[in-house]
């Protein structure tokens, strides 16, 4: 099996426990119903994974491919400080739409507890290298200040985004995350917006 065929197989497992998650619960979510939901066989789900908790540790999967088809269909003239902005919003809606907010907690606790890999803050992850990538060009392009490195910004930037995603986790969602998001992901990322040119 081809690394590609291997990532599409994997990927279907992924993006259908997630969505059989959402509609019925993790509790009530059978291997078997994401074997069906996903179109693979029990091989293959065993293959990935030991068993349904070992899929817990994928959201973080589901958030880098948000990013990738969010990064396809940006326009490359868009201003790169607004283009981090329009991706957050983009993602918290899709969380707040898409992602059980009781999984979303018990992802965050875990990764508070782990002594293993914390995925969430795998700097190797496509989520940081995309950033990196529109905070370089940004800079290049005067948008974003290069009075700090990419890399303090990326990692204020994730911050600012896992902080916001807690908080609503905290408040057991009695609030929209998406519009929170839209009025203070700008705030706080408001320096390390460049300053215009007069």
């Amino acid at each position: 099996m081809g690394k590609k065929n291997e990532r599409n197989t994997k990927g279907r497992i992924i993006s259908a426990a997630w969505k059989l998650f959402y509609e019925q619960g993790y509790d009530n979510t059978t291997v078997e119903e994401i074997i069906e939901e996903s179109g693979t066989s029990k091989g293959s789900f065993y293959h990935y994974f030991n068993g349904k908790d070992a899929l817990l540790e994928t959201l973080s999967l589901i958030f880098d491919e948000k990013y990738a088809e969010l990064n396809e269909t940006m326009d490359d003239n868009m201003n790169c400080f607004d283009k981090l902005m329009r991706m957050n919003q983009e993602l918290f809606l899709m969380v707040e739409n898409e992602i059980d907010l009781d999984l979303l907690a018990r992802l965050y606790s875990s990764q508070l507890v782990t002594r293993s890999d914390k995925h969430l803050l795998d700097h190797n992850r496509y989520y940081y290298r995309l950033l990196r990538q529109i905070v370089m060009e940004g800079q290049k392009r005067g948008q974003i200040t290069d009075g700090m490195t990419v890399n303090e910004i990326v990692k204020i930037y994730a911050m600012c985004e896992r902080s916001l995603i807690y908080d609503w986790c905290l408040c057991g969602g009695d609030y929209s995350l998406s519009k929170f998001g839209a009025q203070m992901m700008p705030m706080f990322m408001a320096g390390v917006r460049a300053e215009p040119i007069c």
